[in-house]
């Protein structure tokens, strides 16, 4: 059972879901950015995004095969270059080294992938699905009851 309902404060969340229509009309794409919010959710451990981030992306048509091999990226050859630069950013923005934040070398990789507006773009989504994991994991939010929009 929830601790809490967000629900109840919409006002408190609101420029949350702001921030998600502002990262959905961003142009990175639905695919992409389905992607890095599963990553991050799976990082955090969040079990409700991931439960509904991959009922988005399987609407949204991503494939079975890319989901459940998410988590070794690296190693799976599924993913195109520009997803693992957003990957590797994704994973460096939600981990953040306590010395040097986001290494140099990830930074570059992703500048090669996208311009400097795109990159903006890809951290607010980071920070958006980091925020979401924060009410989510700690209200313990149903996990099961999210149902997708048709697309």
């Amino acid at each position: 059972m929830p601790r809490f309902n967000v629900n109840k404060r919409l006002d408190a969340v609101k420029p949350l879901f702001a921030l998600g229509e502002y990262v959905r009309n961003s142009g990175l794409g639905q695919n992409l950015i389905e992607l890095v919010q599963m990553r991050v959710s799976q990082l955090n451990g969040c079990a409700y995004c991931l439960d509904m981030h991959s009922k988005d992306a399987r609407a949204a048509g991503e494939t079975e095969q890319r989901l459940y091999l998410l988590q070794a990226w690296r190693e799976a050859p599924f993913y195109s270059a520009r997803e693992r630069a957003a990957l590797a950013w994704c994973e460096a923005v939600t981990r953040l080294d306590p010395i040097h934040g986001v290494p140099d070398q990830v930074y570059t990789e992703a500048r090669v992938h996208f311009s400097e507006e795109e990159l903006i773009d890809l951290n607010m989504a980071v920070i958006a699905i980091n925020s979401w994991n924060r009410i989510a994991i700690p209200s313990q939010a149903d996990v099961g009851s999210y149902k997708p929009a048709k697309h």
